[in-house]
């Protein structure tokens, strides 16, 4: 069968792709920059790539008209805009409008529980996307999750960092707020077996695990997981904004994910029924389960897919093939070279650069830069890598993002997403057996030059450092 998927370069797309190749599928995926998106070799027989921005309603035409079926897991929640309920609303119009036009037999949509009177704005979000994809004349299937437990979700990745970060949590009373968290693995397999089969026909399911537990016993099961002994009290006096602000400083999520999140805590998420469970044969698996496995795969750095990967997750608005030319003119440009003795060694050095590993030279300076960064709003260093040493173009980097990742030509450049007055590049490449370091700065206007000057003093032994130690 031809599925469509769309959000592919997202958390679930990307886990879900390999299912449906791996099912005898052939997938067309939606993506909006090409060069963000990674082909595994085994998987480019059975994967067409287009490129489609639901928000621009010409570039729709790009999906074939011969698909089978679709999968919608497009969700704006935290993007850069305040208006992102209307953006959701016009790309379901849009994404519902075209489909209409195709061989698609039925669309299945990964959305959020909503049975509650009392929505967040997020939530509402959801049901007014449903309610749209209902409008289509192909069979509409809605799967309907809280809380998704895996190893690079974003409820995951917050839980992990407040357990290993804070002994002691002074936190907002929507802790005590129930939820029925849901393994990772759990989705993919009702998404999976939902497709195409005439019993999820023009039906919405809530789709939880068996376990119904406060946000504070999440994080403490969390912490019981990993050995280590945690405080939680619960005060009423944290307003929603402090709310967000404690999230966003403690944790690696981006400011508009945590006013979000916060919204949505507030509001219990409950399964009204889990008949889909006996419908498709699925047996969920419990919250310690879900972190077990989830912790495994870190623990491997078999981590398939992050939020933290996601463009949501920075400053990034563009498409990645718009920065991949990194300038010359009106740009300053720190470049520095130095013979390699060992080709491999080296690359692996690169390939391994940030997160847990550091910058290998310097590291308080680039800490201080990066709390800086977080202090302004920006990324900081919290977001880290995906994996400790596989590089591909669209992850994160700490507070760069990749954009071109190659180690057979031995290249690789990234962007800077941090608060800045002007664009950053840093690449590396190898040629012969000399490595090439380029920091690269193009600043705006007097305040980007004087942000140049003002770091020019510790480029000399943070880059050079740093060239040393990626050689030796």
């Amino acid at each position: 069968m031809k599925i469509l998927l769309t959000g592919a370069t997202g958390y679930i797309g990307k886990r879900l792709l390999p299912l449906l190749v791996s099912k005898g599928h052939n997938v067309v995926c939606c993506v909006r920059d090409k060069n963000r998106f990674y082909i595994p070799v085994e998987f480019k027989e059975n994967i067409q790539v287009i490129e489609v921005d639901f928000l621009k309603k010409e570039s729709l035409l790009n999906i074939p008209e011969s698909i089978d079926a679709a999968y919608y897991l497009i969700h704006s929640m935290s993007g850069s805009s305040d208006n992102y309920d209307e953006l959701e609303r016009i790309s379901a119009e849009n994404f519902t409008e075209r489909i209409n036009q195709t061989q698609a037999g039925q669309v299945i949509y990964l959305s959020g529980i909503v049975n509650d009177k009392s929505l967040s704005k997020h939530l509402s979000s959801r049901k007014q996307v449903e309610e749209i994809l209902n409008s289509g004349t192909f069979a509409m299937t809605t799967l309907r999750a809280g809380i998704i437990v895996g190893s690079g979700s974003a409820s995951f990745e917050i839980i992990r960092d407040l357990v290993n970060k804070l002994p002691v949590m002074i936190t907002p009373k929507w802790l005590n707020t129930k939820c029925q968290p849901i393994a990772i693995n759990d989705v993919l397999e009702f998404l999976t077996k939902s497709l195409l089969n005439p019993l999820t026909y023009n039906q919405n399911f809530d789709i939880g695990g068996p376990d119904i537990l406060t946000y504070k016993e999440m994080l403490l099961a969390f912490a019981k997981a990993k050995n280590l002994r945690r405080w939680i009290f619960t005060v009423p006096v944290m307003t929603p904004k402090l709310s967000s602000y404690w999230l966003y400083f403690v944790t690696s999520t981006s400011y508009k994910l945590a006013t979000a999140l916060v919204s949505s805590m507030k509001v219990e998420v409950i399964c009204k029924d889990t008949k889909i469970n006996e419908l498709l044969k699925v047996k969920p698996m419990s919250y310690d389960k879900a972190l077990s496995k989830a912790l495994m795969k870190i623990e491997e750095d078999q981590v398939a897919s992050s939020w933290k990967d996601s463009l949501i997750s920075g400053r990034f608005k563009n498409n990645l093939s718009e920065y991949l030319k990194v300038p010359k003119k009106d740009c300053f440009i720190d470049r520095r070279k130095k013979e390699i003795i060992n080709r491999e060694f080296t690359i692996n050095r690169i390939w391994s650069i940030g997160g847990e590993t550091g910058w290998y030279y310097g590291s308080w300076l680039w800490n201080i830069r990066g709390f800086m960064d977080k202090i302004f709003g920006g990324v900081g260093l919290r977001r880290g890598r995906t994996n400790k040493r596989n590089l591909h173009s669209g992850d994160v980097l700490d507070f760069w993002r990749v954009l071109y990742a190659n180690k057979e030509e031995g290249k690789l450049i990234l962007f800077a997403e941090m608060k800045l007055p002007g664009e950053a590049w840093l690449e590396f490449k190898i040629i012969g057996n000399t490595l090439y370091q380029s920091a690269t700065f193009r600043p705006k206007g007097i305040l980007g030059k004087l942000y140049w000057y003002s770091v020019l003093p510790f480029h000399g032994f943070i880059f050079e450092g740093m060239l040393k130690r990626l050689i030796k």
